[in-house]
């Protein structure tokens, strides 16, 4: 799913805007539909080539909406098909108002146009409700409301042997020390930007997850142990080597692992503590390393 670098505030303005559009599309609609059963003369205006930028919907999407939208993959997409259903309603507009019989194909394609449209409008939706409500508004990360569903669907496709998957607990070395120099604010910063990092690095179909305080957990379908293990250690590393800049100082980082398999045959809260016990490990090991489960550890 596409982030938008925006505050929660932002993002409840955005959500309250397209649902005003959506409002305003249906409208439209209900009023195209009117204007053809009705016989009723139509709106000069749906029956020009830029129609798509002259309803209330194209108002709002080329002139007031946010700026940071525009860059959605999803708000992107809206354009084309937006503008082709305007095109094909006013073909019917235009053969209505001649006298003529509209034909079963042009109004099909119109109504197939329309219900594209409005998939793309609640996916957009959807998408952003889940980016609000589903998601930490400090780090952007996954928050853990829904974590424990999602790894219990990966589990699922584990024990059906449709793919492997790991898990991996992160934590945050000494982040108590960076509170404790710089304050409060530059710990903040500290944990959008590792979180930040994570999540430009890993996979598309990988997940972070905010577990709490400095903790994550990352979620790596399609990774066995060894795949799984390199691509935390490409992780840990670059977090180590990156700068972070608060009021003209260079912070450095570096974070600790424990990394397990998610097992078909125990819970995910088991696989879950396996993990932290794996991290615990590796603090114990002297931190800024990644360490693997294993049966040992059951038993510390």
């Amino acid at each position: 799913m596409a982030m938008l670098n925006v505050t929660q505030d932002d993002l409840r303005g955005i959500l309250s805007q397209l649902d005003q559009a959506i409002y305003n599309h249906n409208q439209w609609y209900e009023s195209l539909l009117r204007t053809l059963v009705c016989h009723l003369s139509y709106d000069n205006r749906d029956v020009e080539k830029d129609s798509h930028r002259k309803c209330r919907f194209g108002q709002w999407y080329y002139d007031h909406t946010s700026a940071d939208l525009k860059t959605h993959p999803g708000f992107m997409a809206i354009e084309t098909e937006h503008k082709r259903m305007h095109q094909l309603a006013a073909n019917l507009l235009l053969t209505e108002a001649a006298g003529e019989t509209i034909s079963l194909l042009d109004y099909e394609s119109f109504n197939h146009s329309v219900n594209i449209l409005r998939l793309q409008l609640q996916t957009l939706k959807h998408e952003l409700d889940d980016l609000l409500y589903n998601h930490d508004p400090l780090t952007r990360a996954y928050s853990r409301i829904g974590m424990l569903t999602k790894l219990r669907e990966s589990q699922e496709l584990v024990k059906r042997q449709v793919e492997t998957c790991c898990i991996a607990m992160m934590d945050l070395d000494h982040f108590k020390k960076t509170n404790d120099l710089y304050g409060h604010l530059a710990g903040d910063q500290v944990l959008a930007a590792v979180a930040g990092f994570v999540m430009a690095h890993i996979r598309p179909y990988d997940k972070l997850f905010r577990y709490g305080g400095e903790e994550f957990l990352i979620s790596m379908p399609q990774a066995d142990s060894k795949s799984g293990f390199d691509l935390i250690e490409r992780l840990r590393q670059g977090i180590a080597e990156s700068k972070i800049s608060y009021e003209g100082k260079e912070l450095r980082v570096t974070v600790s692992f424990g990394l397990t398999r998610l097992d078909p045959d125990v819970s995910v809260e088991q696989t879950i503590e396996r993990a932290d016990r794996a991290l615990y490990a590796a603090k114990s090991s002297g931190r800024n390393c990644t360490h693997l489960w294993d049966n040992s550890l059951d038993s510390k």
